[in-house]
């Protein structure tokens, strides 16, 4: 069996494509965790979906606003360097954008969870039931 020829790969097109599934991976387990959203899901289940798409959305909306501003940087010369960074920063950055949806949600997941909570016609949470009925 003739062996895989690596010799043309440098250490930039490795980071790179570990960059790229990087990302890959998140955005598929997001349209999966949305997938799975059925009129047999939760209400737990679908504002936890929720917030993780207004995550997902906050983080998409802060890198495009980030390539604005390395529009303005100067071309260097390190590339391999630049990646890690780069993949430091989205590592962070779905950190942060995870947390602010956490602490001060914009509005979106709410709105988001609403929608979806109508138009699926999903049932409370078991907990939320015996809660609401016991009030």
């Amino acid at each position: 069996m003739a062996g895989l020829d690596i010799t043309g790969l440098n250490a930039t097109a490795i980071t790179e494509f570990a960059a790229n599934e990087s990302k890959n991976a998140a955005t598929i387990a997001l349209q999966k965790k949305l997938e799975n959203v059925s009129d047999k899901s939760s209400d737990d289940e679908l504002w936890a979906a929720c917030k993780s798409f207004e995550a997902y959305f906050l983080e998409q909306m802060f890198k495009e606003m980030q390539k604005s501003v390395d529009a303005l940087k100067p071309e260097s010369g390190d590339k391999s360097n630049e990646t890690l960074v780069d993949y430091f920063k989205g590592q962070t950055l779905q950190d942060i954008t995870a947390t602010a949806v956490e602490k001060q949600s914009n509005g979106f997941a709410q709105m988001l969870y609403e929608n979806l909570k109508r138009n699926y016609d999903i049932p409370q949470a078991p907990g939320q039931v015996e809660t609401e009925s016991n009030e």
